[in-house]
């Protein structure tokens, strides 16, 4: 097969960029039958071959200055220029989270990540709202089988997007090999760059649906370093992971919610949401809490920190459950059966 791959949000530092980068690199390393074509837009954004690793003699990679503002034009608004224009001749084109172009002869797949602008709108400017929209209904119409990362948001396409079940398959993410325990003197530098001074937990700001402001009262009595990119380093995050009491991710809502696998890999315990997909990659190795009670949220907290020791020891066997090997192992089966 000649299998075409939409690359282009590697770039952006999001939980997409991390899915796309790891499901690329681990596609290259189990599978050197098929030839991989990735297709790369940006208009100021680079992207450097070592990322990834090709070493291949199968796989090329094909940049192209074009904002994604004016890919979002042409292929979800207009939907014109079929991406064999760009990369050539395909089987398969796996497509990307921004824009769902037309093909000639190729079938589609593409991953659906999480439908939080169809949830929670509101949180979202409403000019991602309506891309997403558009891209979305080019999916229902021409994508032959779509990646859910979890079953819950499998549920959600069903039941948002009228998708028939049959179309969608269930492929989870992983952790990469970066998040692991750190020793004492990587985790004091850490805590010295970001000016973290004694015992701290952690969560995450963002969209509402972050659920930031519960968290805040719920951890009056703690010290609380909230991580928010840009601000904090990618290659820190294991070191802010492996010093803190625990992770409060008690979100609104996720499609997958990578922080809780990246956290227990690193022997972070993880306070986390009783909905959507949480509880799903959990399992039953984290303390799961009411998202909506502020108080339930802190008591939470007070277990975690009672079973603390449990909870890393069963956070380090759940993570062993997922790998980007297995991830894009059976993505690679997703391609060969959507081409058959």
């Amino acid at each position: 097969m000649k299998i075409g791959i939409d690359i282009s949000q590697i770039v952006y530092g999001t939980g997409v960029s991390v899915y796309t980068k790891n499901l690329v690199e681990n596609l290259l390393k189990i599978d050197n039958r098929n030839e991989y074509i990735f297709f790369f837009a940006s208009l100021r954004r680079k992207i450097q071959n070592p990322n990834f690793k090709i070493q291949n003699q199968n796989v090329k990679l094909k940049t192209f200055k074009i904002p994604p503002t004016l890919l979002e034009i042409l292929w979800n608004r207009l939907h014109i220029l079929p991406v064999e224009k760009f990369i050539g001749g395909v089987d398969v084109f796996h497509s990307s989270d921004w824009t769902e172009p037309p093909v000639k002869k190729a079938v589609k797949v593409t991953t659906i990540h999480d439908l939080a602008v169809l949830r929670y709108p509101e949180t979202f400017p409403q000019k991602i709202v309506e891309v997403h929209k558009r891209k979305l209904e080019w999916v229902k119409k021409e994508t032959r089988l779509i990646i859910a990362v979890s079953e819950s948001t499998k549920k959600d396409i069903v039941e948002l997007l009228g998708i028939k079940p049959e179309k969608i398959r269930v492929i989870y993410e992983a952790v990469g090999k970066e998040f692991e325990p750190q020793d004492k003197n990587k985790i004091e530098k850490i805590k010295k760059k970001y000016g973290i001074k004694g015992d701290y937990l952690l969560a995450f700001s963002g969209p509402e649906r972050k659920n930031l402001e519960r968290i805040r009262q719920a951890t009056e009595e703690f010290n609380l370093f909230v991580i928010g990119q840009p601000y904090v380093e990618h290659q820190d995050l294991p070191g802010l992971y492996s010093g803190a009491l625990g992770l409060v991710y008690a979100s609104l809502y996720e499609g997958f919610g990578l922080p809780i696998l990246e956290a227990m890999a690193c022997g972070c315990p993880v306070v986390t949401s009783n909905v959507s997909s949480m509880p799903e990659v959990a399992g039953k190795a984290a303390i799961l809490v009411d998202h909506l009670s502020v108080e339930n949220i802190k008591m939470g907290i007070k277990k975690m920190l009672k079973e603390r020791e449990k909870l890393i020891k069963l956070g380090f066997r759940r993570v062993l459950d997922f790998s980007w090997q297995k991830t894009a192992r059976q993505t690679l089966e997703i391609y060969e059966e959507a081409y058959k």
